[in-house]
């Protein structure tokens, strides 16, 4: 059978269980296997004589097996191999005395106790390795590695067993038969073996890290025999239990695997005068040195290697499409008409970023080939009037324009918004030089929770191709929903929409050319992520923010302090009789939601997940103590209206569990100021404006994301008014949630926010973010502190395009650049 990285792992291996195991991490090809890369690398173990050893420190050293005894161990049937052994001559090459020291194997099963006992006869030399305890105040070392080595003992033994004398031992099912020969044939080549680092893998309770390695080094050997068969070690010899060639002699590696052979199944990727300007391996031999090092050099050396690569081929994959993006057709919108009497109608001054960034917009807008711009900006920055600027060019250019935002709540805000300012430029607007007043264009709602007559004159309206503004939900990408004269698509909050979404708009224009795309966020990214995850767009920041803004003041409340609790409510039943508005944010709707609406981070991880405590305490047997209950809307909703602060006070509750019509009904209620007090999900997290509020309160925020605690407390401060955030934490003195609340209490920079964010989510990883990318072919890169690596290789990237647009010499590369675009359509938002 011809072995590739696409092969299933259940093609290659016979152990149904390990399978399965293998495959509930996420391997389930060859490849997966390859790229399941270890978190981190153990240090070479050290060589010391027994007299030398260091109880709980690993060592390595040679000895002479002196007797071997076989004993039964307990009721259970439970058998109990002791060898001693004498390493009278090793330590007298470091200048010390000889000792003594027992070798200790447990097992229920005979037959491995006589294999065992079979290989390590007396007067064999053997290799040591393993870690010393003391067991009835003598040296042992309970179940160490052991090789067989094929010299001469000072007593004239030949260390291999004989071929009669293993013939009378029972092999075990699932181990090797005994070979004659012994597994090393040098001390020295026995100690360069064990003493080499091993790595560690992300392991679980059906599969130990060994067992991952093992598994992985079978696929390197299957690889590397398939990729050149010359190079494969005849007659099966390579299937021995150690790994061993036909004469226990090593190739490449430890593992018996040709680097020949592996480097056909493996062809690089890197072109070779980059691969040699950077120095970096062959991308068999990274792969080598990863799962199978040599030292630390190497395998710290074979993550660069790779982490380089996933640089460059991200970075070709989003330069490719941009530039594929950059030879569509689009509807130039040259007109500003609109644009021009929407700006001078409006109640403010627009800051200088955004002037800049409305300005580059109407140049990108002119042009016959489609904008492709991601608008960054801080959460209450303005970017919705940026983006009503833009609709209202394509507009007055005679063309349609949808956003598409991704709640319905949303949704209907931004059409109040941007209907009201429509409204307000039509009432202020100079007549033309005929005398004719200027008219509002049609700014149109579409939902999927909208009643079916008003859904339906809002589609037949966008059908007509009437030049007007769309605002609309998901409903925008269904097929009944036509715009045959679209040049223009918002997508707000981009991250929450699929590219097979975005590229559903492509397809609504009668005219077959490509709409313009504004892509706004509010989520914090750094530049390099920026990079990164939009190298195909042409990226804008609004940092500034609005004149008349307040800044919040933002306090971290430990929960556990009542007085510090009762001050916070007692400050935001004032602002309530002032006639301001209060946000409390909970992670869990109720009891019954196991996982949450909220973006909780478990610290221990690059990503958020499922809601698991971040610094649990542990017990005094070492375990981590069962993560504590998230605070539910239920239970503060009740909890605060008790409270004597809040007598009087009507609280409302939100969630994503309440119909549009609910929704509606809360947020009316809520900015009314009927009921003051919204106790809610993150739900609230995105878009939501209600200039009246002042205070929020987040629960368990030290569960929480900082780029979403930044985007909630955005929330407040809308108005004008002084406004404060609070947020109630049960982190540890000193633990990391204690350290990311500290950052978005001092701070209120998006981009501060951002890069702190992502650099403690990967504290403590020696390889940075490496297994988190889950689903994203990128495992290695971190695009903060690969940042220089990440320009580099975009630098030579571009060189390269500019050669050979189409990889036409570089199909290796070719075929990893599709292969990224098609895994990674979360990365690449246009293409």
């Amino acid at each position: 059978m011809s072995v590739t990285v696409g092969t299933p792992v259940s093609s290659v291996m016979t152990n149904k269980r390990r399978v399965g195991a293998l495959k509930s991490l996420g391997v389930l090809t060859v490849g997966d296997a390859l790229t399941y890369y270890p978190f981190r690398v153990t240090d070479p173990v050290p060589l010391r004589a027994i007299r030398e050893a260091r109880i709980g420190e690993p060592m390595a050293f040679t000895a002479e097996v002196r007797a071997v005894r076989v004993a039964s161990s307990g009721a259970r049937g439970n058998g109990r191999l002791e060898v001693v052994v004498d390493d009278s001559a090793f330590a007298a090459s470091r200048r010390q005395p000889g000792a003594i020291a027992r070798l200790v194997f447990f097992s229920h099963k005979k037959q491995y106790l006589d294999w065992m006992s079979g290989r390590l006869r007396q007067g064999t030399c053997v290799v040591v390795a393993g870690m010393p305890g003391v067991f009835n105040d003598q040296l042992q070392f309970t179940h160490p590695e052991v090789l067989t080595v094929g010299v001469r003992t000072t007593s004239g033994h030949k260390s291999a067993p004989q071929e009669n004398q293993a013939s009378d031992s029972i092999t075990p099912s699932w181990c090797e038969p005994v070979s004659p020969r012994p597994d090393v044939e040098s001390p020295e080549e026995g100690l360069a073996r064990v003493c080499r680092p091993r790595p560690v893998y992300h392991a679980s309770s059906r599969i130990s890290s060994d067992h991952i390695h093992d598994s992985i080094l079978d696929m390197l050997r299957l690889l590397a025999g398939s990729g050149d068969s010359a190079a494969s070690t005849p007659d099966g010899a390579a299937s021995n239990a150690d790994g061993t060639g036909p004469n226990g002699s090593l190739t490449d590696a430890a593992a018996n695997i040709p680097l020949s052979g592996l480097a056909r199944a493996i062809p690089d990727i890197l072109p070779e005068r980059i691969r040699a300007d950077k120095d970096l391996m062959h991308r068999a031999e990274a792969f080598l040195n990863i799962h199978d090092p040599v030292s630390t050099k190497e395998f710290h050396r074979a993550i660069a290697t790779l982490r380089y690569e996933e640089a460059f081929v991200c970075q070709t994959a989003l330069l490719q499409a941009r530039a594929h993006a950059g030879r569509a057709s689009a509807e130039p919108c040259p007109d500003v008409t609109l644009r021009d009497a929407m700006i001078a109608s409006l109640p403010f001054s627009l800051t200088g970023g955004q002037r800049e960034v409305i300005d580059s917009i109407a140049a990108d807008m002119s042009c016959d080939h489609p904008m492709q711009r991601l608008l960054q900006g801080e959460v209450g920055s303005g970017k919705t009037v940026v983006a009503l600027a833009a609709m209202l060019q394509a507009v007055g250019s005679g063309h349609q324009a949808v956003l598409v935002a991704p709640t319905q709540v949303l949704a209907e805000q931004h059409h109040r918004t941007i209907a009201a300012m429509v409204d307000r430029m039509a009432e202020q607007a100079v007549p033309d030089s005929g005398g004719h007043p200027l008219s509002a264009p049609p700014v149109i709602l579409l939902t999927g929770g909208m009643k079916l007559a008003a859904r339906r004159r809002a589609l037949a309206t966008a059908a007509s191709g009437e030049p007007c503004i769309v605002v609309a939900t998901h409903a925008a990408f269904s097929k009944t929903f036509q715009a045959p004269n679209l040049a223009l698509a918002v997508i707000d909050e981009q991250h929450r929409f699929g590219v097979e979404q975005r590229e559903s708009l492509r397809g609504k224009a009668l005219s077959g050319k490509a709409p313009h795309l504004l892509i706004m966020t509010a989520t914090p990214i750094p530049r390099t992520a920026a990079m990164t995850w939009f190298g195909d767009l042409d990226i804008s920041w609004l940092t500034e923010l609005p004149g008349g803004r307040k800044p919040i003041r933002t306090f971290v409340i430990p929960e556990a302090d009542g007085h510090l609790m009762g001050s916070m409510f007692a400050h935001i039943r004032q602002r309530i009789d002032a006639g301001e508005r209060a946000y409390v944010v909970c992670a869990r709707i109720d009891d019954a939601d196991e996982t949450g609406e909220g973006d909780v981070l478990d610290e221990t991880m690059a990503e958020p997940m499922r809601p698991v405590v971040g610094d649990a305490a542990r017990s005094d047997a070492g375990t981590v103590a069962p993560p504590r209950p998230l605070h539910t809307v239920v239970q503060i909703a009740e909890r605060l209206a008790k409270l004597p602060q809040f007598q009087g006070v009507r609280f409302t509750t939100l969630t994503g569990r309440d119909d549009d019509a609910t929704k509606q009904q809360v947020m009316a209620g809520f900015a009314s100021g009927e009921t003051p007090i919204l106790v809610a999900t993150t739900v609230i997290e995105v878009g939501v404006d209600v200039p009246q509020a002042s205070c929020i309160v987040v629960f368990d925020a030290d569960r929480f994301g900082l780029s979403q605690l930044h985007q909630l407390r955005g929330r407040v401060g809308r108005g004008g008014t002084p406004s404060w955030a609070f947020l109630v934490s049960q982190a540890e003195p000193g633990s990391l949630g204690e350290q990311r609340l500290a950052v978005i209490r001092d701070t209120t920079d998006g981009s501060t926010i951002a890069e702190e964010d992502l650099r403690l989510r990967g504290a403590g990883d020696v390889l940075g973010d490496a297994q988190s990318g889950g689903k994203s072919s990128l495992k290695l890169l971190r695009v903060v502190k690969d940042a220089e690596l990440i320009v580099d290789a975009r630098e030579r990237a571009e060189a390269l395009l500019a050669e050979d647009p189409e990889l036409a010499g570089e199909v290796e590369l070719a075929g990893a650049v599709l292969d990224f675009t098609r895994g990674n359509e979360t990365y690449l938002t246009s293409s």
